[in-house]
């Protein structure tokens, strides 16, 4: 009878191990990631340095390291926006390697590069790839997952109205504003873009010319947000000095 009992105890046991196995692993496969922007330091910064240009009288780039889980991702610069309380976008701050073959030592320079896709539950950092975007010319405003800005074609000979929403490949909105010439046309081609909530409109500030206000037909958010298992980011780029 006790035999048959413990017999009885020990298959329940094992049972009941099989089961928690998995979800043990679940548990472990589907871990938090601490995301967050650190403190703002000043590099040395120059407008020939950077294809995107600097702001008048602008001598320095402020940046912030962009942590995931206690390590340098990326170096960052200008203000984060919430995508939703999970995501959010902010652009990243390059350091490139200037050096001449004839160079005795290495030459830095910093950037303002694309911009990052950042998910804070999966630590999931994705360079955006945005329609026409052009840095010399394009600064993003940003509402909800949608981005407007003045983008470039490919051929550098048009100025045109953009409004890209994340994970969708077509833009939203993609109107001709003005030819382009970068020789010639106005620096900043654009000023700042401006939204609307209700009903849904944005407008473009062509330098030399009268505003361009287009109306939106709002959508529902496309961006995925899943439960990843494993961080996806780049690799942990160069120290500033």
């Amino acid at each position: 009878m006790r035999l048959g009992l413990w017999v009885s105890v020990a298959i329940l046991g094992t049972a009941a191990m099989a089961v928690a196995a998995p979800a043990a692993k679940h548990a472990v496969r589907h871990k938090s990631h601490v995301v967050f922007l650190g403190a703002e330091k000043q590099v040395p910064y120059s407008r020939e340095g950077d294809p995107a240009g600097a702001e008048a009288g602008e001598t320095a780039l402020r940046i912030r390291a962009l942590v995931v889980d206690g390590q340098v991702k990326e170096w960052t610069t200008g203000d984060a926006h919430d995508v939703t309380d999970r995501s959010f976008v902010v652009r990243r701050a390059l350091r490139l390697n200037d050096s001449l073959p004839s160079d005795k030592k290495m030459v830095w320079v910093w950037q303002r590069g694309p911009w990052l896709l950042v998910d804070r539950t999966t630590g999931r950092v994705t360079a955006l790839k945005l329609p026409d975007y052009n840095p010399a010319v394009s600064r993003v405003s940003w509402f909800r997952d949608y981005g407007a800005y003045c983008g470039v074609t490919a051929s550098g000979k048009s100025l045109y109205a953009v409004v890209a929403q994340l994970a969708v490949r077509r833009p939203v909105l993609a109107r001709k504003l003005e030819d382009y010439d970068a020789t010639k046309s106005a620096d900043p081609a654009c000023g700042a873009t401006e939204w609307q909530r209700e009903p849904m409109r944005v407008t473009f500030h062509p330098a030399g010319k009268g505003a361009a206000s287009f109306d939106l037909v709002p959508g529902s958010a496309v961006l995925v947000e899943d439960a990843g298992d494993d961080a996806e980011t780049p690799a942990e780029p160069a120290k500033p000095n």
